[in-house]
Protein backbone atom coordinates (compact mmCIF):
# COMPACT_ATOMS: atom_id res chain seq x y z
CA UNK A 1 0.00 0.00 0.00
CA UNK A 2 1.25 3.38 -1.18
CA UNK A 3 2.16 6.46 1.52
CA UNK A 4 -1.07 8.29 -0.25
CA UNK A 5 -3.47 5.49 -0.26
CA UNK A 6 -2.62 4.59 3.51
CA UNK A 7 -3.62 8.21 4.13
CA UNK A 8 -6.62 8.09 2.16
CA UNK A 9 -7.42 5.03 3.90
CA UNK A 10 -6.23 6.97 7.83
CA UNK A 11 -9.14 10.07 6.61
CA UNK A 12 -11.88 7.76 5.41
CA UNK A 13 -11.85 6.32 9.02
CA UNK A 14 -11.49 9.33 10.43
CA UNK A 15 -14.58 10.77 9.00
CA UNK A 16 -16.21 7.22 9.61
CA UNK A 17 -15.43 8.01 13.18
CA UNK A 18 -16.41 11.57 13.29
CA UNK A 19 -20.05 10.46 11.90
CA UNK A 20 -20.31 7.60 14.33
CA UNK A 21 -19.53 9.79 17.16
CA UNK A 22 -21.93 12.56 16.49
CA UNK A 23 -24.57 10.15 15.70
CA UNK A 24 -23.65 8.46 18.97
CA UNK A 25 -23.86 12.07 20.76
CA UNK A 26 -27.00 12.67 19.35
CA UNK A 27 -29.21 9.94 20.13
CA UNK A 28 -27.83 9.90 23.58
CA UNK A 29 -28.32 13.96 24.27
CA UNK A 30 -29.60 15.05 21.09
CA UNK A 31 -28.58 17.12 18.35
CA UNK A 32 -27.55 20.34 20.81
CA UNK A 33 -24.87 18.24 22.58
CA UNK A 34 -23.41 17.87 19.26
CA UNK A 35 -20.77 20.80 18.74
CA UNK A 36 -17.00 20.07 17.21
CA UNK A 37 -15.23 21.22 20.49
CA UNK A 38 -17.42 18.01 22.47
CA UNK A 39 -16.90 15.78 18.93
CA UNK A 40 -12.77 16.68 19.27
CA UNK A 41 -12.78 15.38 22.99
CA UNK A 42 -14.68 12.47 22.19
CA UNK A 43 -12.77 11.33 19.26
CA UNK A 44 -9.05 12.45 20.63
CA UNK A 45 -8.48 14.66 17.54
CA UNK A 46 -8.53 18.15 17.34
CA UNK A 47 -10.81 21.11 15.84
CA UNK A 48 -8.98 21.70 13.25
CA UNK A 49 -8.84 17.88 12.14
CA UNK A 50 -12.27 17.93 12.36
CA UNK A 51 -12.95 20.78 10.09
CA UNK A 52 -10.38 19.39 7.54
CA UNK A 53 -13.10 16.88 7.07
CA UNK A 54 -16.59 18.73 7.65
CA UNK A 55 -16.99 22.37 7.62
CA UNK A 56 -19.51 22.19 10.90
CA UNK A 57 -22.35 20.88 12.41
CA UNK A 58 -24.01 21.17 9.10
CA UNK A 59 -22.27 18.72 6.87
CA UNK A 60 -21.75 16.39 10.00
CA UNK A 61 -25.97 16.37 10.05
CA UNK A 62 -25.85 15.89 6.11
CA UNK A 63 -23.44 13.03 6.48
CA UNK A 64 -25.55 11.16 9.08
CA UNK A 65 -28.55 11.57 7.46
CA UNK A 66 -27.11 10.02 4.25
CA UNK A 67 -25.73 7.48 6.20
CA UNK A 68 -29.57 7.16 8.07
CA UNK A 69 -31.14 7.06 4.17
CA UNK A 70 -28.90 4.21 3.44
CA UNK A 71 -30.13 2.05 6.27
CA UNK A 72 -33.44 3.04 5.80
CA UNK A 73 -33.45 2.31 2.26
CA UNK A 74 -32.09 -1.58 3.09
CA UNK A 75 -34.30 -2.00 6.10
CA UNK A 76 -37.29 -1.42 3.84
CA UNK A 77 -36.29 -3.49 1.20
CA UNK A 78 -35.68 -6.34 3.54
CA UNK A 79 -39.13 -5.67 5.49
CA UNK A 80 -40.94 -5.90 1.99
CA UNK A 81 -38.54 -8.48 0.72
CA UNK A 82 -39.41 -10.96 4.11
CA UNK A 83 -43.24 -9.83 3.72
CA UNK A 84 -43.70 -10.42 -0.62
CA UNK A 85 -42.19 -14.11 0.56
CA UNK A 86 -44.51 -15.03 3.62
CA UNK A 87 -47.64 -13.58 2.64
CA UNK A 88 -49.97 -16.38 1.56
CA UNK A 89 -52.43 -14.46 -0.19
CA UNK A 90 -51.75 -10.59 -0.72
CA UNK A 91 -48.60 -9.78 -1.36
CA UNK A 92 -48.62 -6.28 -2.22
CA UNK A 93 -50.74 -5.47 1.37
CA UNK A 94 -48.30 -7.42 3.45
CA UNK A 95 -45.37 -5.59 1.39
CA UNK A 96 -47.35 -1.87 1.98
CA UNK A 97 -48.07 -2.70 5.76
CA UNK A 98 -44.55 -4.23 5.98
CA UNK A 99 -42.93 -1.03 4.42
CA UNK A 100 -44.99 1.29 6.85
CA UNK A 101 -44.29 -0.24 10.13
CA UNK A 102 -40.45 -0.49 9.16
CA UNK A 103 -40.34 3.21 8.59
CA UNK A 104 -42.34 4.22 11.74
CA UNK A 105 -39.66 1.85 13.81
CA UNK A 106 -36.91 3.27 11.93
CA UNK A 107 -37.80 7.16 12.83
CA UNK A 108 -38.28 5.99 16.50
CA UNK A 109 -35.87 4.03 16.85
CA UNK A 110 -33.34 6.55 15.66
CA UNK A 111 -34.65 9.42 16.58
CA UNK A 112 -31.62 12.38 16.00
CA UNK A 113 -31.02 10.11 12.74
CA UNK A 114 -34.46 10.85 11.76
CA UNK A 115 -34.18 14.47 12.60
CA UNK A 116 -31.17 14.64 10.48
CA UNK A 117 -32.91 13.02 7.64
CA UNK A 118 -35.66 15.34 8.00
CA UNK A 119 -36.15 18.02 10.49
CA UNK A 120 -32.75 19.52 10.54
CA UNK A 121 -30.47 21.14 7.76
CA UNK A 122 -27.94 19.08 6.64
CA UNK A 123 -27.17 21.56 3.46
CA UNK A 124 -28.59 18.26 1.23
CA UNK A 125 -30.99 18.68 -1.57
CA UNK A 126 -34.22 16.92 -1.85
CA UNK A 127 -36.22 15.90 -4.92
CA UNK A 128 -33.87 17.90 -7.10
CA UNK A 129 -31.35 17.16 -9.58
CA UNK A 130 -28.21 17.35 -6.90
CA UNK A 131 -30.10 15.13 -4.89
CA UNK A 132 -27.52 12.48 -2.99
CA UNK A 133 -27.75 9.14 -4.28
CA UNK A 134 -28.47 7.88 -0.59
CA UNK A 135 -31.74 10.49 -0.52
CA UNK A 136 -32.54 9.44 -3.80
CA UNK A 137 -32.45 5.49 -2.90
CA UNK A 138 -34.35 5.98 -0.07
CA UNK A 139 -37.14 7.27 -1.73
CA UNK A 140 -36.84 4.44 -4.45
CA UNK A 141 -37.02 1.62 -1.59
CA UNK A 142 -40.65 3.58 -1.06
CA UNK A 143 -41.82 3.81 -4.70
CA UNK A 144 -40.76 -0.08 -5.15
CA UNK A 145 -43.50 -1.27 -2.86
CA UNK A 146 -45.98 1.98 -3.61
CA UNK A 147 -46.02 2.41 -7.09
CA UNK A 148 -48.37 -0.88 -7.92
CA UNK A 149 -50.66 0.23 -5.22
CA UNK A 150 -51.13 3.97 -6.82
CA UNK A 151 -54.05 3.50 -8.92
CA UNK A 152 -54.40 3.76 -12.53
CA UNK A 153 -54.96 7.64 -12.63
CA UNK A 154 -52.34 8.40 -9.89
CA UNK A 155 -48.90 9.56 -10.60
CA UNK A 156 -46.74 6.73 -8.62
CA UNK A 157 -43.91 9.34 -7.61
CA UNK A 158 -46.74 11.54 -6.57
CA UNK A 159 -48.65 8.58 -4.63
CA UNK A 160 -45.60 8.12 -2.82
CA UNK A 161 -44.88 11.28 -1.82
CA UNK A 162 -48.09 11.47 0.20
CA UNK A 163 -47.67 8.10 2.03
CA UNK A 164 -44.28 8.77 2.78
CA UNK A 165 -45.80 12.54 4.07
CA UNK A 166 -48.51 10.58 5.90
CA UNK A 167 -46.04 8.43 7.52
CA UNK A 168 -43.83 11.23 8.17
CA UNK A 169 -46.47 12.65 10.17
CA UNK A 170 -47.53 9.70 11.93
CA UNK A 171 -43.95 9.43 13.32
CA UNK A 172 -43.51 12.88 13.95
CA UNK A 173 -46.84 12.91 16.12
CA UNK A 174 -46.36 9.87 17.80
CA UNK A 175 -42.90 11.24 18.75
CA UNK A 176 -43.70 14.20 20.38
CA UNK A 177 -46.30 12.16 22.06
CA UNK A 178 -49.53 13.81 20.45
CA UNK A 179 -50.97 10.16 19.34
CA UNK A 180 -51.53 7.34 22.26
CA UNK A 181 -49.43 4.52 21.30
CA UNK A 182 -51.98 1.79 21.76
CA UNK A 183 -53.64 2.85 18.59
CA UNK A 184 -50.21 2.47 16.20
CA UNK A 185 -51.17 -0.71 14.86
CA UNK A 186 -54.66 0.86 13.84
CA UNK A 187 -52.75 3.88 12.66
CA UNK A 188 -50.82 1.46 10.01
CA UNK A 189 -53.87 -0.47 8.96
CA UNK A 190 -56.13 2.53 8.31
CA UNK A 191 -52.90 3.89 6.33
CA UNK A 192 -52.90 1.12 3.76
CA UNK A 193 -56.56 0.37 3.93
CA UNK A 194 -57.42 3.46 3.11
CA UNK A 195 -54.93 5.46 0.93
CA UNK A 196 -52.99 2.22 -0.62
CA UNK A 197 -55.32 0.72 -3.30
CA UNK A 198 -54.80 -3.25 -2.08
Amino acid sequence: MSVQERKQRERAERERLIVATARELAEQQGWDAVTTRRLAERIEYSQPVLYSHFRGKREIIGAVALEGATEMAAAIRAATATATATAAADGRRARVTALARTYLDFAARNPAVYDALFRLDGGLAFAQEDTPEPLKDAFAALLESLAEVAGDDVHPGVFTETFWAALHGLATLTRAGRLPPEYAEQRVALLVDRLAIV
